[in-house]
């Protein structure tokens, strides 16, 4: 059976497309716009992956709201700040957002005893002072993005009173780790979208 032909017309163009694949290319449409989408188009923004001059470091790329994290790109530092304990082994933290890097640093800083986190708060670029240890998803997106390829990194996530979340970068499995173990630590910024349509 022949499929029923559908006429369209864009920008002065017209074509014809089978009724099957326009409901098909409408789908793949919406699934692609999911991606992109509250992504401000009025912001010059580097491609992720590439440094953003006067943000201190390279664009992570955009991450919608989720939860109480408004909008915001990620700013990874272009390179790592050694190799730490995560810190606080047999007790209890309270950093345990997945998402929230900036949320799970104030909460490791105040506790004190975690080296991870003092490494990457300590870290400053192009006059910025507001680095963050990664949450666990703000590492997976590191991951995603190729943006870091190989070794082992501390998430400001912890799993319990004894580990904390890791990411494996050389085959991109996120696990746990002893909080004693001395893993990578890559500092990373979240700037949110309304301090850059100000600025």
């Amino acid at each position: 059976m022949k499929s029923e032909m559908v006429k369209l017309e864009h920008n002065g163009l017209h074509f014809k497309v089978a009724r099957p694949k326009l409901a098909e290319l409408a789908l793949v449409s919406a699934l692609a716009g999911l991606s992109s989408a509250n992504a401000p188009s009025n912001i010059a923004v580097p491609p992720v992956g590439q440094p953003w001059p006067g943000q201190g470091g390279i664009n992570g790329g955009f991450v919608p709201a989720i939860g109480d994290v408004p909008a915001h790109y990620l700013i990874f530092a272009d390179s790592d700040v050694g190799e730490h304990e995560w810190g606080g082994r047999n007790t209890e933290s309270k950093a345990t957002s997945r998402h929230d890097g900036k949320a799970n640093t104030d909460i490791l800083i105040a506790e004190g005893g975690h080296p991870a986190a003092e490494a990457a708060r300590a870290y400053r670029a192009d006059d910025h002072a507001d680095f963050d240890l990664p949450a666990a998803s703000q590492l997976y997106q590191a991951w995603v993005h190729g943006l870091i390829t190989e070794g082992a990194y501390w998430s400001s996530s912890q799993r319990s009173a004894y580990n904390a979340f890791s990411m494996y970068f050389g085959d991109g499995c996120q696990g746990y780790n002893g909080k004693l173990s001395e893993l990578r630590v890559r500092p990373v910024r979240s700037v949110p979208i309304d301090s850059l349509i100000e600025a």
